[in-house]
């Protein structure tokens, strides 16, 4: 393998930054992928004194592990981790040489608390952006916890292991053997979901705020961002920091930044938002909204966190077919991610759910993996952009059905076709399939306010120009409202808007 130059150069750089030895076994045979992970090997080793390299009998070949000399830290990389995972390596060689992680003290003490042996292992693609996540949540844990390990696991390098387990989504991960959970966990929600419990009894004593943020995506850390500017106290209250923006692939449209991707994004916002004197408090759910003295906001957990105004920055999420089949088979032929489970469907026919530019985009992007791809659209007409149109049209692979109402997703253990009605002519038709990719546009996260706020038919928090909502002293910015747009850029500029809103109604009450 022959490292590109900016590679090597970041490589370099961050190589720089170790603060002890590593040692790297390597189990490697005459295929291919062996030998660009030999050739990846070779760089390192030629790029610094403090990593040595051996060869070693693993239980994968190809794959390499990253130890401290004469201790072995579990972490395995099955695969070549370039691509979106060439993070997940980098953290691997600075982590396991001594350099401290940037956590929480308390995510470090809980990490080290846990007893037992647990053997994870994650099953990825180099393509998907949710899997570094895990990767590298898993591969810290096992740096500080002698009885956790962890292997990498690229499914394209290992594809009769894939099928074996019926591996349709990533990241998949599995612990001593048995499924344990499927795509984008942080560290936090990895050690709930194995019993190290986050003690959140100070969420029971917060006095009030002037300013509650509920929601952490553009919208949200813009808000909070603002509000702090203005010396309030201020909090964020979120299920997840970065909302819907950490599914997204490349961002192109944010204006000042020629490209980004939606984690790094995600990571920047949050970043940012702890500059500021903002109570951040993550991984809780709202769950109710009510108004008297101050506004209250119920967690799952059952605490209430009271200000004097509140402002709403919930976010959307994917829109469901809401058929037969498709809860029955997600993660199991059932997909909303084509860049993180497409590579999985190499030489398989696909579907694709939605005419507009996300299902057409998918579309596109499925043709050069599948051997064939449908795009179904319940419109009478595409409403992608032009140029996306003429671009479908020209693959070969590709059939365009519209005006057409998905009926059902069959199969038995997995999805096998996708059954649809001709709204004209109103006969119904199947199509056989190994993967169905649901790309129908958004619905708000908005349940939970009931009938306290206005809303739309489709869910949507009704603003007005200064995001104001319909119960006094609430705003609300982002995609969760009737904003004609969804846009980050425009998340933003409304979470802002919301902010200074809230700040002027402080004064005048």
């Amino acid at each position: 393998m022959v490292l590109d130059a900016e590679i090597k150069a970041q490589l370099q750089q961050y190589l720089g930054l170790m603060e002890g030895d590593v040692q790297i076994k390597v189990s490697a045979s005459d295929d291919q992928v062996s030998q660009d992970m030999l050739g990846l090997m070779d760089a390192l080793a030629g790029m610094t004194t403090r990593i040595r390299i051996e060869k070693a009998d693993l239980p994968r070949t190809p794959s390499f592990s990253v130890n401290r000399p004469g201790e072995n830290t579990g972490i395995v990389f099955a695969g070549v981790p370039l691509g979106h995972e060439f993070t997940s390596l980098v953290l691997a060689l600075l982590q396991v040489s001594g350099r401290a992680p940037k956590v929480e003290q308390d995510v470090i003490d809980r990490i080290k608390s846990i007893q037992g042996v647990y053997r994870f292992e994650t099953y990825i693609s180099l393509s998907c952006h949710n899997c570094p996540d895990v990767v590298q949540a898993l591969n810290l844990m096992s740096v500080l916890n002698p009885g956790i390990s962890h292997t990498m696991i690229d499914g394209a390098a290992f594809t009769a292991e894939v099928e074996s387990k019926n591996i349709m989504a990533v990241p998949s991960v599995f612990l001593n053997g048995e499924f344990f959970g499927g795509g984008r966990m942080t560290i936090d929600e990895i050690l709930s979901k194995m019993g190290s419990v986050r003690d959140d009894s100070a969420l029971f004593s917060k006095e009030p705020f002037d300013v509650l943020v509920v929601g952490g995506g553009p919208a949200g850390a813009s808000a909070a961002i603002y509000a702090a500017r203005k010396g309030i106290r201020t909090g964020i209250v979120a299920d997840r920091f970065g909302g819907q923006v950490v599914d997204t692939v490349g961002i192109e449209n944010l204006i000042g930044v020629k490209y980004t991707e939606g984690p790094r994004l995600a990571a920047s916002l949050e970043e940012h938002v702890k500059e500021y004197n903002v109570d951040i408090m993550k991984l809780q759910r709202a769950t109710r909204l009510t108004k008297g003295d101050l506004i209250e906001v119920e967690l799952e957990n059952g605490a209430v966190l009271k200000s004097k105004t509140v402002i709403l920055s919930t976010g959307a999420r994917w829109r469901n077919i809401g058929v037969p089949g498709e809860e029955e088979f997600k993660n199991k032929g059932v997909a909303y991610c084509p860049h993180c489970d497409g590579p999985l469907y190499a030489g398989k026919r696909v579907a694709v759910a939605g005419g507009g530019n996300s299902g057409v985009e998918a579309a596109i992007d499925l043709a050069g993996i599948a051997s064939h791809v449908t795009l179904m659209s319940s419109s009478p007409e595409l409403k992608a952009d032009a140029v996306l149109q003429d671009r479908l049209y020209s693959l070969p692979n590709v059939t365009v059905l519209k005006n057409v109402q998905t009926k059902e997703i069959t199969g038995t253990d997995k999805v096998n076709g996708i059954s649809y009605i001709e709204r004209d002519t109103g006969a119904e038709k199947h199509v056989e399939l190994e993967g169905v990719f649901v790309q129908i546009g958004l619905v708000p996260n908005t349940e939970w306010l009931g009938d306290g706020i206005e809303r739309t038919g489709a869910g949507e928090i009704v603003t007005d120009k200064r995001g104001a909502t319909s119960m006094p002293g609430v705003f609300a910015g982002g995609d969760c409202t009737d904003s004609p747009y969804n846009q980050i850029v425009i998340s933003m500029g409304s979470g802002a808007t919301a902010a200074l809103s809230a700040f002027d109604y402080l004064i005048r009450h």
